[in-house]
């Protein structure tokens, strides 16, 4: 095999031969062809796919794609920034190749997440995963503070033989119940299967509240490969479930009513090797930092929506009373809270504790979603921010002036409220840089310009099977 002998600057020192080892290998094994994968704007897993003996060239060269998707909406409509949305140009794709993994529910088939690099061989200002990767590499400078992070996944389980759009829930029985999981043994099996040959780390798998809802919860990563592992994750969910004729909808609300699919982000931060959320003289064993880190993130949770609930469906699923996380509030082990203080289980406590983020969905980009919360917790430490008193119970059921007093208020009720929050809120923007911010914006918009004149049930259709 001839490969380029002098690649871009977008590929690495090593990537072509190690590309090329990797090309025999995966031939070897049977593997024909390689799915390139991103995520755009709108929370969208797109891809490339290239055949294995062109792995090599990917990675010294990249594959072509046109930037006109950072501004794609969820139905492929598109808008226009003052810099993305335009038919002209071109980005490289370039495989992140200690990514790479065989996928094992979907024979013939390897996976790899992609950084996107200009044709001169710069990062991608709207790349968002090199927008994470930077807020990562910015907390190490400044703070010297690293990341443990994880993406829960919730998603429905539909008959593949329903009517065309349609949502019928492929198992029956109660939330947690034994009859789901009998009913979906088999393929389940197979997921757990196709998760440890990826060498995906699997904590638990469950039936969840809602009809025909499953829950997958995996082991915690530094956040760029996190938010790789979500997408992988989504993707071996999906093939498996295809191939026991099933669907699935990972949508933030697959009808109007009821409990939705929720995207739960899981943080902590460490310092040399030192959880920070365990082991201090502060509330539940925090130190002073993993508090001002968490008050960060309240402080911002109104803007955040726009990035971590992202689509008029998100809108449908945030609701009170249903462990949604609606209101600015926290606690230990408070499940309607937005910001969950877990502590561990004694003797695990020092490696278990951390923050749950519950206003989140997978509609999210997790890069733009992680990157956007880390962000947010970074300021609060920055400014030692103040964590308030902590809400127990249902925030929705403080009246208003103790509700004031502790400074919790509802997260927007709309995606109108939280574009305006977002565009508020100077520490996200700046975080993100122009380019994406105003991304973020315009395509938030256009969603909604999309949707105007649905009813819920509408809305709900609209976005069942994008995600």
């Amino acid at each position: 095999m001839t490969t380029p002998a002098d690649p871009v600057p977008g590929g690495r020192p090593g990537d072509v031969e190690q590309a090329t080892a990797l090309s025999g290998e995966l031939s070897g094994r049977g593997v024909y062809g390689i799915v390139l994968a991103y995520v755009d704007t709108a929370g969208i897993t797109r891809v490339k796919t290239i055949p294995t003996a062109r792995l090599a060239a990917a990675a010294a060269w990249g594959v072509g794609m046109s930037p006109v998707f950072d501004t794609f909406l969820a139905n492929d409509s598109i808008v226009t920034t003052d810099v993305l949305g335009s038919p002209d140009g071109d980005l490289r794709l370039y495989p992140d190749l200690d990514r790479l993994t065989v996928l094992a529910g979907q024979p013939g088939w390897a996976w790899a997440p992609v950084d996107r690099i200009t044709q001169d061989g710069e990062p991608h200002p709207a790349c968002s995963r090199t927008f994470l990767r930077r807020v990562v590499a910015e907390a190490a400078r400044q703070h010297g503070i690293t990341f443990r992070a994880a993406v829960e996944i919730e998603w429905a389980v539909g008959l593949g033989s329903a009517p065309d759009g349609e949502f019928v829930p492929a198992v029956s029985g109660p939330a947690y119940g034994a009859t789901r999981q009998i009913e979906l043994s088999d393929c389940t099996a197979d997921l757990l299967a196709a998760c440890a040959a990826q060498g995906v780390d699997v904590d638990q798998v469950h039936p969840e509240y809602a009809a025909g809802q499953f829950e997958i919860s995996v082991g915690a990563l530094d956040p760029v490969a996190a938010a790789d592992r979500s997408l992988l994750v989504r993707q071996t969910i999906r093939a498996v479930a295809r191939r026991h004729g099933l669907r699935v909808s990972f949508a933030p609300a697959v009808s109007a009513e009821g409990v939705g699919n929720g995207g739960h982000l899981h943080l902590s931060a460490w310092r040399d090797g030192v959880n920070l959320h365990s082991g201090g003289d502060r509330r539940y064993g925090m130190t002073a930092d993993a508090e001002s880190f968490a008050a960060g993130i309240l402080a911002h949770l109104p803007g955040l929506t726009a990035v971590t609930a992202p689509s008029p469906a998100s809108c449908l699923r945030l609701k009170p009373s249903q462990w949604a996380g609606v209101f600015t509030a926290w606690g230990r082990e408070t499940r309607e809270t937005a910001v969950r203080v877990i502590t561990g289980t004694a003797g695990l406590r020092d490696q278990a504790a951390n923050l749950e983020v519950k206003p989140v969905d997978l509609a999210a980009n997790p890069y733009l979603a992680l990157g956007c919360v880390i962000a947010a917790g970074l300021d609060g430490l920055s400014t030692s921010a103040a964590l308030p008193e902590e809400t127990t119970g249902d925030p929705a059921r403080l009246d208003a002036e103790e509700a004031a007093a502790r400074g919790v208020r509802r997260l927007p009720v709309s995606l109108d409220e939280a574009v305006a929050e977002f565009t508020g809120d100077e520490r996200l923007r700046a975080a993100l840089g122009p380019v994406l911010a105003d991304a973020v914006t315009a395509v938030r918009l256009g969603e909604i310009a999309s949707v105007a004149g649905l009813d819920d049930a509408g809305v709900a259709a609209a976005y069942r099977w994008v995600y």
